[in-house]
């Protein structure tokens, strides 16, 4: 357990983490990444992703991680962007809307279950034209096969997995997609900040290990072309240098 005392007339910030006492300058690095760490965990809890959506369309993403998914999708500029998780779609039409201000790309996204009016909302939007939606479970082979035959040879392929969060389901769809991205793109393991919210009011007994993080850490030691990496800022004039993130250890860069 972990408690943060925050004294603004000193300017000084107090971890007590189990004992071990950390004393901190308020305005430092330290205490910006311990109270961060805190703010996504009350942030979860209170769901705050669920207040986002994006050109009409719900998006349940911290708006964080979005920001860097565009820098990333910007530089790697893929031929096709597959995604695992459909639900509203509004990452869906986020993605969309970067290729389509790229003028290259494509999305597929994969879900077991595509709610219908979920389908017509996504099918009636105006830039639906780069979509392709597969219902099915992201890891039976069948669906993996479906979407291997929609990737062209030499494309570029940046693979995003946001559906099913257990270790297994995730190990299984980094064993089922690896193989389709690119030197230089990612397989990015999301939500994997569940190992941080077991204690919290929406958390689940388990999820300290049971989650997409350590899935992606142990597929790479078994796959030496994988390493997790978090992309480099592509400007950064701060003393910071980590993602305020729902997705921990979750980009693993092709080398």
């Amino acid at each position: 357990m972990t408690k943060l005392t925050i004294d603004t007339e000193t300017n000084i910030l107090t971890v007590d983490d189990g004992g071990a006492i950390e004393v901190l300058d308020l305005y430092s690095k330290g205490a910006f990444d311990a109270i961060s760490r805190q703010w996504v965990r009350v942030g979860w809890t209170l769901k705050y992703p669920y207040t986002f959506s994006w050109m009409g369309r719900p998006v349940i993403q911290l708006p964080e991680d979005m920001i860097r998914m565009q820098e990333v999708v910007f530089a790697i500029k893929p031929d096709v962007i597959i995604e695992t998780g459909v639900a509203h779609g509004g990452s869906l039409i986020y993605y969309s809307s970067l290729c389509k201000a790229m003028e290259k790309g494509r999305i597929i996204g994969v879900d077991i279950e595509i709610r219908s009016h979920n389908r017509a909302a996504i099918e009636a939007h105006p830039l639906n034209d780069r979509i392709t939606l597969i219902k099915g479970s992201s890891t039976a082979p069948e669906i993996v096969s479906q979407v291997k035959s929609l990737i062209k040879p030499g494309e570029v392929v940046l693979v995003i997995l946001d559906s099913n969060h257990s270790y297994a389901h995730v190990y299984s769809e980094l064993e089922a997609y690896s193989d389709l991205v690119t030197t230089g793109s990612y397989i990015v393991a999301t939500d994997g900040i569940m190992h941080d919210l077991e204690d919290t009011p929406r958390g689940v007994p388990g999820w300290s290990t049971d989650n997409p993080t350590f899935a992606a850490r142990d597929f790479v030691k078994t796959h030496p072309e994988f390493v997790i990496e978090q992309p480099a800022w592509p400007f950064n004039e701060s003393t910071l240098e980590q993602n305020i993130t729902h997705w921990p250890g979750a980009w693993l860069k092709k080398a």
